[in-house]
Protein backbone atom coordinates (compact mmCIF):
# COMPACT_ATOMS: atom_id res chain seq x y z
CA UNK A 1 0.00 0.00 0.00
CA UNK A 2 1.35 3.34 -1.14
CA UNK A 3 1.57 5.94 1.40
CA UNK A 4 0.04 9.62 1.46
CA UNK A 5 3.47 10.50 2.22
CA UNK A 6 4.77 8.81 -0.87
CA UNK A 7 2.28 10.08 -3.08
CA UNK A 8 2.72 13.76 -2.03
CA UNK A 9 6.79 13.43 -2.70
CA UNK A 10 6.12 12.00 -6.04
CA UNK A 11 3.92 14.50 -7.17
CA UNK A 12 5.35 16.99 -5.31
CA UNK A 13 8.91 16.79 -7.55
CA UNK A 14 6.87 17.35 -10.47
CA UNK A 15 6.39 21.11 -9.94
CA UNK A 16 8.79 21.68 -6.67
CA UNK A 17 12.88 20.72 -7.37
CA UNK A 18 13.27 17.69 -5.93
CA UNK A 19 9.79 17.98 -4.17
CA UNK A 20 10.97 20.10 -1.03
CA UNK A 21 11.41 24.07 -0.77
CA UNK A 22 14.15 23.70 1.63
CA UNK A 23 17.05 20.76 0.68
CA UNK A 24 17.60 18.56 3.62
CA UNK A 25 13.73 17.74 3.89
CA UNK A 26 14.70 15.57 0.73
CA UNK A 27 16.34 12.67 2.97
CA UNK A 28 18.56 12.49 0.08
CA UNK A 29 21.32 12.08 3.16
CA UNK A 30 19.86 9.14 4.48
CA UNK A 31 17.76 8.04 1.44
CA UNK A 32 13.64 7.01 2.12
CA UNK A 33 10.37 9.36 1.58
CA UNK A 34 10.17 12.65 3.49
CA UNK A 35 7.55 12.84 6.10
CA UNK A 36 4.87 15.00 5.47
CA UNK A 37 3.03 16.71 8.32
CA UNK A 38 0.04 18.00 8.99
CA UNK A 39 -0.47 18.92 12.69
CA UNK A 40 2.15 19.74 15.78
CA UNK A 41 0.90 19.81 19.13
CA UNK A 42 3.46 20.33 21.93
CA UNK A 43 6.49 17.56 21.88
CA UNK A 44 4.14 16.12 19.23
CA UNK A 45 4.22 15.50 15.36
CA UNK A 46 1.55 13.89 13.25
CA UNK A 47 2.26 13.06 9.68
CA UNK A 48 -0.43 12.91 6.22
CA UNK A 49 -0.80 8.97 7.17
CA UNK A 50 -1.83 9.79 11.03
CA UNK A 51 1.29 8.59 12.59
CA UNK A 52 2.29 10.17 15.40
CA UNK A 53 5.98 11.48 16.30
CA UNK A 54 7.82 12.96 19.15
CA UNK A 55 9.65 15.86 17.16
CA UNK A 56 13.47 16.41 18.18
CA UNK A 57 13.43 18.97 15.16
CA UNK A 58 11.16 21.69 16.65
CA UNK A 59 11.08 23.36 12.88
CA UNK A 60 14.83 23.18 12.96
CA UNK A 61 14.72 25.71 16.50
CA UNK A 62 12.14 27.95 16.78
CA UNK A 63 9.73 25.53 18.57
CA UNK A 64 11.45 26.33 21.94
CA UNK A 65 7.62 26.11 23.73
CA UNK A 66 6.20 23.47 22.03
CA UNK A 67 4.13 22.60 19.11
CA UNK A 68 1.15 25.19 19.06
CA UNK A 69 1.50 26.32 22.35
CA UNK A 70 -2.18 27.61 23.64
CA UNK A 71 -0.46 31.20 24.45
CA UNK A 72 1.25 31.73 21.09
CA UNK A 73 -1.69 30.50 19.11
CA UNK A 74 -3.95 32.76 20.71
CA UNK A 75 -1.93 35.94 20.82
CA UNK A 76 -1.32 35.13 16.67
CA UNK A 77 -5.16 35.18 16.26
CA UNK A 78 -5.53 38.14 17.86
CA UNK A 79 -2.86 39.86 15.89
CA UNK A 80 -3.90 38.33 12.46
CA UNK A 81 -7.89 40.07 13.11
CA UNK A 82 -5.91 43.44 13.02
CA UNK A 83 -5.01 42.44 9.76
CA UNK A 84 -1.76 40.40 8.44
CA UNK A 85 0.65 42.95 7.34
CA UNK A 86 0.91 47.26 7.00
CA UNK A 87 3.75 47.94 5.33
CA UNK A 88 4.55 50.73 7.87
CA UNK A 89 5.80 50.80 11.23
CA UNK A 90 4.08 49.63 14.38
CA UNK A 91 4.49 49.62 17.93
CA UNK A 92 4.97 45.65 18.03
CA UNK A 93 8.11 46.43 16.62
CA UNK A 94 9.59 48.44 19.08
CA UNK A 95 8.74 46.24 21.69
CA UNK A 96 10.65 43.26 20.35
CA UNK A 97 13.53 45.88 19.94
CA UNK A 98 13.36 46.34 23.57
CA UNK A 99 13.00 43.27 24.89
CA UNK A 100 16.07 42.07 22.48
CA UNK A 101 18.10 44.93 23.55
CA UNK A 102 17.29 43.72 27.75
CA UNK A 103 17.81 40.06 26.54
CA UNK A 104 20.83 40.89 24.52
CA UNK A 105 22.65 43.89 25.59
CA UNK A 106 25.70 43.66 23.28
CA UNK A 107 22.49 44.67 20.71
CA UNK A 108 22.10 48.21 21.23
CA UNK A 109 20.46 49.17 18.05
CA UNK A 110 18.37 45.86 16.14
CA UNK A 111 16.48 46.21 12.83
CA UNK A 112 13.77 43.04 11.72
CA UNK A 113 14.19 40.78 8.51
CA UNK A 114 12.04 37.97 7.64
CA UNK A 115 14.85 34.89 7.70
CA UNK A 116 18.12 34.37 9.32
CA UNK A 117 19.63 34.58 6.06
CA UNK A 118 18.80 38.41 5.29
CA UNK A 119 19.99 39.09 8.79
CA UNK A 120 23.11 37.79 8.17
CA UNK A 121 23.49 38.80 4.65
CA UNK A 122 22.37 42.29 6.03
CA UNK A 123 25.20 42.50 8.64
CA UNK A 124 27.97 41.27 6.86
CA UNK A 125 26.83 44.33 3.97
CA UNK A 126 26.98 46.68 7.35
CA UNK A 127 30.29 45.52 8.33
CA UNK A 128 31.55 46.15 5.33
CA UNK A 129 30.20 49.87 5.06
CA UNK A 130 31.51 50.33 8.67
CA UNK A 131 34.72 49.44 8.23
CA UNK A 132 35.29 50.02 4.07
CA UNK A 133 36.80 46.61 3.59
CA UNK A 134 35.92 43.46 1.29
CA UNK A 135 37.20 40.32 3.29
CA UNK A 136 35.14 38.43 5.54
CA UNK A 137 35.79 35.61 7.53
CA UNK A 138 33.91 32.27 7.77
CA UNK A 139 34.75 28.77 9.69
CA UNK A 140 34.44 25.48 8.04
CA UNK A 141 31.09 23.75 8.33
CA UNK A 142 29.40 26.73 9.97
CA UNK A 143 26.47 27.43 7.73
CA UNK A 144 25.08 31.31 7.48
CA UNK A 145 22.04 31.28 5.24
CA UNK A 146 22.39 31.03 1.49
CA UNK A 147 23.91 34.13 0.41
CA UNK A 148 26.15 34.33 -2.57
CA UNK A 149 29.37 34.96 -0.45
CA UNK A 150 28.73 32.71 2.66
CA UNK A 151 28.70 29.50 0.92
CA UNK A 152 31.90 28.44 0.72
CA UNK A 153 32.68 25.43 2.96
CA UNK A 154 29.04 25.49 4.38
CA UNK A 155 27.76 23.48 6.69
CA UNK A 156 24.16 21.77 6.85
CA UNK A 157 22.49 21.23 3.58
CA UNK A 158 25.38 21.75 1.55
CA UNK A 159 27.15 19.19 3.69
CA UNK A 160 23.98 16.54 3.89
CA UNK A 161 24.83 16.52 -0.10
CA UNK A 162 28.64 16.24 0.23
CA UNK A 163 29.52 19.79 -1.54
CA UNK A 164 31.54 22.33 -0.30
CA UNK A 165 30.80 25.28 -1.94
CA UNK A 166 27.80 26.31 -4.08
CA UNK A 167 26.51 26.78 -7.57
CA UNK A 168 25.95 29.60 -9.06
CA UNK A 169 28.24 31.54 -6.83
CA UNK A 170 30.86 33.77 -8.88
CA UNK A 171 34.29 32.98 -8.10
CA UNK A 172 34.89 36.93 -8.02
CA UNK A 173 32.61 37.18 -4.87
CA UNK A 174 33.55 33.67 -3.52
CA UNK A 175 37.15 35.15 -3.07
CA UNK A 176 36.65 37.89 -0.62
CA UNK A 177 35.36 34.85 1.70
CA UNK A 178 38.02 33.45 3.69
CA UNK A 179 37.41 29.75 6.04
CA UNK A 180 39.42 29.05 8.50
CA UNK A 181 38.97 25.81 10.59
CA UNK A 182 36.77 25.97 13.67
CA UNK A 183 38.72 25.73 17.08
CA UNK A 184 41.85 26.22 15.29
CA UNK A 185 43.82 29.60 17.28
CA UNK A 186 47.21 29.05 15.27
CA UNK A 187 44.78 29.85 11.96
CA UNK A 188 43.48 32.91 13.81
CA UNK A 189 47.05 34.04 15.18
CA UNK A 190 48.32 33.48 11.19
CA UNK A 191 45.62 34.85 9.42
CA UNK A 192 45.42 38.72 11.29
CA UNK A 193 48.92 38.59 11.20
CA UNK A 194 48.67 38.36 7.61
CA UNK A 195 45.69 40.29 7.01
CA UNK A 196 43.86 41.50 9.97
CA UNK A 197 43.74 44.98 8.58
CA UNK A 198 42.20 44.20 5.56
CA UNK A 199 39.60 42.16 6.78
CA UNK A 200 35.48 43.85 7.48
CA UNK A 201 34.79 41.33 10.02
CA UNK A 202 34.26 37.78 11.20
CA UNK A 203 31.36 35.74 11.23
CA UNK A 204 30.73 32.58 13.65
CA UNK A 205 28.55 30.33 15.00
CA UNK A 206 29.41 30.43 18.66
CA UNK A 207 28.10 26.86 19.12
CA UNK A 208 27.98 25.43 15.91
CA UNK A 209 24.79 23.73 14.65
CA UNK A 210 25.35 22.80 11.06
CA UNK A 211 27.79 20.81 10.70
CA UNK A 212 26.27 18.65 13.58
CA UNK A 213 26.42 20.41 17.40
CA UNK A 214 30.43 21.34 17.94
CA UNK A 215 31.39 23.12 20.91
CA UNK A 216 33.77 26.14 20.99
CA UNK A 217 36.43 26.07 22.83
CA UNK A 218 36.56 29.23 24.91
CA UNK A 219 40.21 30.24 24.46
CA UNK A 220 39.15 30.29 20.39
CA UNK A 221 36.29 31.98 21.28
CA UNK A 222 38.59 35.13 23.53
CA UNK A 223 41.34 34.47 20.86
CA UNK A 224 38.65 35.37 18.24
CA UNK A 225 37.71 38.39 20.39
CA UNK A 226 40.75 39.56 21.15
CA UNK A 227 42.06 39.59 17.29
CA UNK A 228 38.61 41.57 16.04
CA UNK A 229 39.45 44.47 18.87
CA UNK A 230 43.33 44.94 17.86
CA UNK A 231 42.56 45.26 13.98
CA UNK A 232 39.65 46.69 14.33
CA UNK A 233 37.87 44.22 12.40
CA UNK A 234 33.70 43.48 13.26
CA UNK A 235 33.02 40.22 15.12
CA UNK A 236 29.28 38.92 14.05
CA UNK A 237 28.07 36.22 16.01
CA UNK A 238 25.36 34.29 14.07
CA UNK A 239 22.98 33.28 17.10
CA UNK A 240 20.14 32.60 14.87
CA UNK A 241 20.16 29.24 16.14
CA UNK A 242 21.61 29.15 19.80
CA UNK A 243 19.79 33.11 20.72
CA UNK A 244 17.53 32.15 23.67
CA UNK A 245 18.18 28.37 22.85
CA UNK A 246 21.28 27.57 24.98
CA UNK A 247 20.72 30.22 27.28
CA UNK A 248 18.28 33.47 27.82
CA UNK A 249 21.14 36.04 26.40
CA UNK A 250 22.02 33.85 23.69
CA UNK A 251 25.81 32.05 23.71
CA UNK A 252 27.24 35.09 24.26
CA UNK A 253 25.87 35.44 27.40
CA UNK A 254 26.55 31.84 28.31
CA UNK A 255 30.32 31.92 27.19
CA UNK A 256 30.65 35.89 28.63
CA UNK A 257 32.20 36.94 24.97
CA UNK A 258 30.20 40.41 23.80
CA UNK A 259 30.36 40.49 19.77
CA UNK A 260 29.95 43.75 18.09
CA UNK A 261 27.12 42.51 15.62
CA UNK A 262 24.48 39.53 16.33
CA UNK A 263 22.06 37.97 13.99
CA UNK A 264 18.81 36.24 15.29
CA UNK A 265 16.10 34.22 13.88
CA UNK A 266 14.09 31.00 14.45
CA UNK A 267 12.95 31.45 18.46
CA UNK A 268 12.19 35.17 18.27
CA UNK A 269 9.56 34.47 15.73
CA UNK A 270 8.22 31.35 17.70
CA UNK A 271 8.10 29.44 14.35
CA UNK A 272 6.92 32.39 11.69
CA UNK A 273 9.20 33.97 9.79
CA UNK A 274 11.85 36.77 11.46
CA UNK A 275 14.73 37.73 11.77
CA UNK A 276 17.18 40.38 13.54
CA UNK A 277 20.47 41.96 12.84
CA UNK A 278 21.87 44.32 15.70
CA UNK A 279 25.03 45.51 17.33
CA UNK A 280 26.93 48.18 18.73
CA UNK A 281 25.23 51.55 18.24
CA UNK A 282 27.99 53.16 16.07
CA UNK A 283 28.27 50.61 13.66
CA UNK A 284 24.41 50.18 13.09
CA UNK A 285 23.98 53.88 12.17
CA UNK A 286 25.62 53.32 8.95
CA UNK A 287 22.44 52.07 7.93
CA UNK A 288 19.43 53.58 5.76
CA UNK A 289 17.83 55.81 6.24
CA UNK A 290 20.43 57.43 8.53
CA UNK A 291 23.57 55.91 6.98
CA UNK A 292 24.74 54.74 3.59
CA UNK A 293 24.11 51.46 3.36
CA UNK A 294 20.80 49.79 2.13
CA UNK A 295 18.94 47.31 3.87
CA UNK A 296 15.09 46.63 3.38
CA UNK A 297 12.23 44.63 2.96
CA UNK A 298 8.70 44.96 2.72
CA UNK A 299 7.23 42.20 5.92
CA UNK A 300 10.10 43.07 7.70
CA UNK A 301 8.46 43.80 11.31
CA UNK A 302 5.71 42.03 10.50
CA UNK A 303 2.88 42.39 12.79
CA UNK A 304 2.16 38.75 13.03
CA UNK A 305 5.15 37.38 13.44
CA UNK A 306 5.98 40.04 15.64
CA UNK A 307 3.35 38.93 17.73
CA UNK A 308 4.41 35.22 17.99
CA UNK A 309 8.12 36.25 18.74
CA UNK A 310 6.93 38.13 21.20
CA UNK A 311 4.89 35.94 23.52
CA UNK A 312 7.63 33.08 22.92
CA UNK A 313 10.08 35.78 24.41
CA UNK A 314 7.86 36.25 27.46
CA UNK A 315 6.89 32.27 27.98
CA UNK A 316 11.05 31.57 27.95
CA UNK A 317 11.70 33.97 31.02
CA UNK A 318 10.00 32.05 33.17
CA UNK A 319 11.56 31.27 35.94
CA UNK A 320 14.12 28.25 35.92
CA UNK A 321 13.07 27.68 31.98
CA UNK A 322 16.54 27.26 30.48
CA UNK A 323 17.82 25.49 33.61
CA UNK A 324 14.96 22.65 32.99
CA UNK A 325 15.21 22.55 29.15
CA UNK A 326 19.16 22.07 29.54
CA UNK A 327 18.34 19.42 32.36
CA UNK A 328 16.07 17.36 30.12
CA UNK A 329 18.24 17.19 27.47
CA UNK A 330 21.20 16.43 29.13
CA UNK A 331 18.93 13.66 30.45
CA UNK A 332 18.15 12.82 26.74
CA UNK A 333 21.78 12.46 25.94
CA UNK A 334 22.98 10.48 28.79
CA UNK A 335 20.10 7.73 28.13
CA UNK A 336 21.73 7.76 24.37
CA UNK A 337 25.04 7.14 25.66
CA UNK A 338 24.24 4.54 28.15
CA UNK A 339 21.83 2.77 25.74
CA UNK A 340 24.39 2.41 22.81
CA UNK A 341 27.58 1.09 25.52
CA UNK A 342 24.96 -1.43 26.23
CA UNK A 343 24.38 -2.26 22.58
CA UNK A 344 28.33 -1.65 21.90
CA UNK A 345 28.05 1.14 19.25
CA UNK A 346 30.62 3.29 19.00
CA UNK A 347 28.54 6.43 19.87
CA UNK A 348 29.15 9.90 21.33
CA UNK A 349 26.72 13.12 21.90
CA UNK A 350 26.85 16.36 23.84
CA UNK A 351 24.28 19.07 24.62
CA UNK A 352 24.24 22.88 25.10
CA UNK A 353 21.47 23.99 26.95
CA UNK A 354 18.52 22.79 24.51
CA UNK A 355 20.35 22.05 22.11
CA UNK A 356 22.59 18.24 21.22
CA UNK A 357 24.49 16.35 18.89
CA UNK A 358 24.91 12.50 18.33
CA UNK A 359 27.86 11.46 16.97
CA UNK A 360 28.79 7.55 15.50
CA UNK A 361 32.39 8.55 16.24
CA UNK A 362 34.25 7.61 19.18
CA UNK A 363 34.67 11.54 20.97
CA UNK A 364 32.16 14.44 20.31
CA UNK A 365 33.89 16.21 17.22
CA UNK A 366 35.70 19.98 17.09
CA UNK A 367 36.37 20.73 14.03
CA UNK A 368 34.98 19.72 10.32
CA UNK A 369 37.54 17.45 9.77
CA UNK A 370 36.80 15.39 13.02
CA UNK A 371 32.81 15.35 11.95
CA UNK A 372 33.02 13.96 9.02
CA UNK A 373 35.07 11.08 10.01
CA UNK A 374 31.59 10.60 12.05
CA UNK A 375 30.21 6.86 10.68
CA UNK A 376 27.32 8.22 7.90
CA UNK A 377 25.54 4.63 7.58
CA UNK A 378 25.26 3.44 11.39
CA UNK A 379 23.27 7.09 11.17
CA UNK A 380 21.26 6.69 8.48
CA UNK A 381 20.59 3.37 9.83
CA UNK A 382 19.98 4.85 13.63
CA UNK A 383 17.57 7.14 11.67
CA UNK A 384 15.50 5.11 10.23
CA UNK A 385 14.79 2.70 13.23
CA UNK A 386 14.01 5.37 15.07
CA UNK A 387 11.59 6.95 12.63
CA UNK A 388 10.02 3.47 12.34
CA UNK A 389 9.29 3.98 16.00
CA UNK A 390 8.18 7.07 16.06
CA UNK A 391 11.06 9.09 16.24
CA UNK A 392 11.24 12.24 14.55
CA UNK A 393 15.23 13.26 14.01
CA UNK A 394 17.21 15.18 11.51
CA UNK A 395 17.51 13.48 8.86
CA UNK A 396 21.35 13.93 8.10
CA UNK A 397 24.50 13.25 10.44
CA UNK A 398 25.05 16.74 10.08
CA UNK A 399 22.28 18.64 11.94
CA UNK A 400 21.71 19.40 15.45
CA UNK A 401 18.78 18.37 17.83
CA UNK A 402 16.27 20.27 19.63
CA UNK A 403 13.95 19.68 22.70
CA UNK A 404 11.74 21.77 23.67
CA UNK A 405 9.93 22.84 27.13
CA UNK A 406 7.15 20.38 26.25
CA UNK A 407 9.10 17.55 26.18
CA UNK A 408 8.36 15.09 29.10
CA UNK A 409 9.84 12.66 31.17
CA UNK A 410 7.72 10.03 29.27
CA UNK A 411 9.50 11.68 26.00
CA UNK A 412 12.36 10.85 26.78
CA UNK A 413 11.94 7.56 28.37
CA UNK A 414 9.60 6.38 24.88
CA UNK A 415 12.55 7.58 22.90
CA UNK A 416 15.49 5.76 25.12
CA UNK A 417 13.61 2.30 24.34
CA UNK A 418 13.53 3.08 21.08
CA UNK A 419 16.85 3.92 20.73
CA UNK A 420 17.98 1.16 22.67
CA UNK A 421 16.49 -1.42 19.62
CA UNK A 422 17.95 1.52 17.05
CA UNK A 423 21.62 0.65 18.91
CA UNK A 424 21.31 -3.32 18.75
CA UNK A 425 20.16 -3.21 15.12
CA UNK A 426 22.80 -1.62 14.52
CA UNK A 427 25.32 -4.44 15.45
CA UNK A 428 22.84 -7.19 14.49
Amino acid sequence: MISNNQTLFEKSQQLIPGGVNSPVRAFRSVGGTPVFFKKGLGSRLWDVDGKEYIDYINSWGPMIVGHAHPDVIAAVQAAAANSLSFGAPTGLELEIAELIYKLVPSMEQVRLVSSGTEATMSAIRVARGFTGRDKIVKFEGCYHGHSDGLLVKAGSGLLTFGEPDSGGVPASIAAHTLTLEYNNIQQLHDLFKQSGDEIACVIIEPVVGNMNLIVPHMEFLQTLRELCTKHGTVLIFDEVMTGFRVALGGAQALYNIKPDMTTLGKVIGGGLPVGAFGGRKDIMQCLAPVGKVYQAGTLSGNPVAVTAGLKTLELIQAPDFHAKLTAQTAKLIDGLKAAAFDAGVIFNAQSVGGMFGLYFCEKCPTTYHEMMQSNKQHFNQFFHSMLDQGIYLGPSAFEAGFVSAAHSDEDIALTLVAAEKAFRAIVG
